[in-house]
């Protein structure tokens, strides 16, 4: 079936579903599902990935990386394939808003990160897979979570350039952006020499 229009109403229904779709904290609903307790009560209160590690779940924390990664990259591939590719950036920004900011959590979300890479990687693989290897990359070398997804941030930008995607230049410096204030206090603690590393 051709893509729909990329219509005002189009792209206004794609923003509130991808919003919706990326408010869903799977982090959450993985910590409830294992039996963890309330996640927002253990360690630093994140729904992601990386504090229901801390629980010492390791299949829930992988499950959680999973499904926070699919609930963007599906909300970007499901608008490209019925309204068209700016609907696919618009679902893409959303459903990352929704990650970060849900309404069914007062508005408290995660971090992002793994959402981040699943919007990516829908809306470029290569663009994805090179964010994802410039955070593996700088995770080993300096075993700091937050700082190998600032990095990957940052050069989100560049790679979209690098390989031919300069439309996608604004939309990766908002989601950058985002990351970028969901980690001010990780950024605080970098430069005071405290954030915890991977395995710390």
């Amino acid at each position: 079936m051709p893509p729909l229009e990329s219509g005002g109403l189009a792209l206004i229904a794609t923003a509130l579903l991808a919003y919706l779709l990326g408010s869903v904290p799977f982090g959450i609903v993985m910590a409830r599902l294992f039996g963890l307790g309330d996640l927002r009560a253990i360690g630093s209160g994140n729904i992601g990935a990386t504090n229901v590690l801390r629980t010492g779940n390791k299949l829930a924390a992988f499950l959680t990386l999973v499904f926070d990664a699919a609930k963007g990259g599906v909300a970007v591939l499901i608008a490209r394939a019925l309204v068209g590719e700016d609907a696919a950036q618009v679902a893409g920004l959303f459903a990352f808003l929704g990650h970060l900011y849900p309404v069914w959590l007062g508005f408290r979300g995660g971090k992002g990160v793994a959402t981040f890479l699943g919007v990516l990687l829908a809306l470029d693989w290569r663009v994805g897979l090179a964010c994802c290897a410039t955070w593996l990359l700088v995770a080993v070398v300096t075993r700091y979570s937050s700082l190998s997804a600032l990095v990957a941030a940052a050069l989100s930008v560049i790679w979209m350039l690098v390989f031919g995607q300069a439309q996608m230049v604004v939309l990766a410096l908002l989601l950058g952006s985002l990351v970028y204030v969901r980690h001010a206090e990780n950024i605080r603690r970098l430069r005071r020499g405290e954030e915890s590393r991977i395995g710390g």
